[in-house]
């Protein structure tokens, strides 16, 4: 399986934040990706104002255009994640279309992030979003992938729980900072990776030093913890194989996951 992973320059103007992810989705798809991942609020800035005044419903301009998107190119496409506005509360949340256009997932971040960390970032999501609640995964004729956004990454129960049911791959738009992006972010794609025995990859928007900045770095890793791609911090597109026969493998060497031992696990609350 063939993904293109979207490292875009994000601005302060939807319609050519929208325009920039038409024409890298054409790109990857002409480079031979079967699936096309955007990072996390490739639709406007990082920032809860632009949150708010960038908040569309389902039928908005950007799902319309993603859906366009993934049909006129015949990519499955994970649509990074833009502000949702359903039932009167905002969701930091992720569309992801098959090959025809339609919708066959919607992942809400269900870990907003509220950090403050002494001497570095500081940020509230929940001043602006509602938490979603769901475990999301979707289907492929690759098999089945996961997804989750940004935050939601840092708890392994979740990673394992997509696992479990028979993901794949973890998809992940995110945009971490530069305060926990080098600490963490290679550290946790590995982590989750060698932990639950398949693929991650994240996407996240370039580097801006305006307003909220992202520590960019996009990657894959394989099962077995190796990095197959790494950004830069600089706005790019890459096309990287993911070779699904190495789970099988390296699940049958390393059986980690059939090794677990659940009569133990079930008498302690974690």
């Amino acid at each position: 399986m063939k993904v293109g992973i979207i490292q875009m320059a994000v601005s302060a103007d939807k319609q050519t934040n929208l325009d920039r992810a038409s024409q890298h989705i054409r790109d990857a798809a002409g480079r031979g990706a079967d699936l096309v991942i955007l990072g996390e609020m490739f639709c406007c800035p990082y920032e809860n104002a632009a949150f708010t005044a960038n908040a569309e419903t389902r039928e908005g301009p950007s799902t319309a255009c993603l859906s366009r998107a993934a049909r006129e190119n015949g990519v499955y496409l994970v649509g990074g994640s833009i502000p949702l506005l359903e039932d009167g509360r905002l969701y930091n949340a992720s569309f992801v279309f098959d090959r025809s256009g339609r919708v066959i997932a919607v992942h809400r971040k269900v870990h907003l992030f509220d950090i403050d960390v002494e001497g570095g970032q500081y940020f509230k999501e929940s001043d602006t979003f509602t938490a979603g609640n769901e475990v999301t995964l979707f289907d492929t004729e690759f098999g089945k992938m996961g997804l989750c956004i940004c935050f939601d990454f840092r708890f392994p129960e979740l990673a394992r729980i997509m696992a479990l049911e028979g993901a794949r791959c973890i998809f992940v738009p995110a945009a971490f900072n530069m305060t926990t992006g080098p600490a963490h972010w290679e550290l946790m794609f590995r982590q989750r990776a060698v932990d639950n025995q398949l693929f991650t990859v994240g996407a996240a928007p370039a580097r801006s030093y305006e307003g909220y900045v992202s520590y960019a770095n996009s990657m894959a890793v394989s099962p077995w913890g190796e990095v197959l791609y790494r950004a830069g911090e600089a706005s790019e597109a890459a096309v990287v194989e993911l070779d699904l026969s190495q789970l099988e493998a390296v699940r049958r060497q390393l059986p980690l996951l059939s090794a677990r031992r659940t009569d133990l696990y079930a008498v302690r609350r974690v």
